[in-house]
């Protein structure tokens, strides 16, 4: 008897085992990848120290970030190091919510995704060990952009870069 799950085939009679997945194997090939496109916790501190810098001073995007983080940023960096250590490498030491903290900011527009897209990509651009390392992380940046988007706008709106359609408001009577 088989030690794992079996499923029978479409259209077929005899069992076929079902696929069994080695988390821990899948996590040290994930990070031996990343390790090998020269992703490691420096990259992620240089890469997180960096491109904050550089949307703080951006005049769309830093004033939301300025909002919403105020004099947080040490944690807020720590934060966000923990975020895409994890993202890119599988570190598995973020732990938070994303969407829901997405959904609950002001001010932010469709638009600001492109434009937080694009300072992303001109830092991994300037910053990267590699060309491959840099499409590592831009692909992942893409995909979380649009499910923030799409959670804080509407479907619709997932592939959407309009500059113009309206900012998120407080709700009436609150922050």
């Amino acid at each position: 008897m088989p030690d794992h799950p079996v499923r029978a085939p479409s259209g077929g009679s005899a069992p076929v085992p079902a696929p069994v997945r080695d988390v821990a194997r899948a996590r040290r090939e994930i990070q031996a990848e990343a390790a090998r496109l020269g992703i490691d916790d420096a990259y992620v501190s240089t890469l997180v120290e960096t491109f904050y810098a550089r949307v703080r001073a951006d005049p769309a995007l830093g004033p939301v970030f300025e909002r919403e983080v105020g004099d947080d940023w040490p944690a807020h960096l720590a934060r966000l190091k923990d975020f895409w250590a994890s993202v890119a490498f599988n570190a598995g030491r973020y732990s938070g919510r994303p969407v829901q903290v997405h959904r609950a900011l002001t001010g932010v527009a469709p638009g600001h995704f492109a434009t937080w897209l694009g300072i992303f990509e001109a830092t991994l651009r300037d910053t990267a060990p590699s060309p491959a390392a840099a499409d590592h992380f831009l692909s992942r940046a893409h995909r979380i952009a649009a499910t923030l988007r799409a959670a804080m706008f509407g479907p619709e709106a997932a592939g959407s870069g309009d500059a113009a359609a309206a900012p998120r408001r407080a709700p009436e009577g609150g922050a």
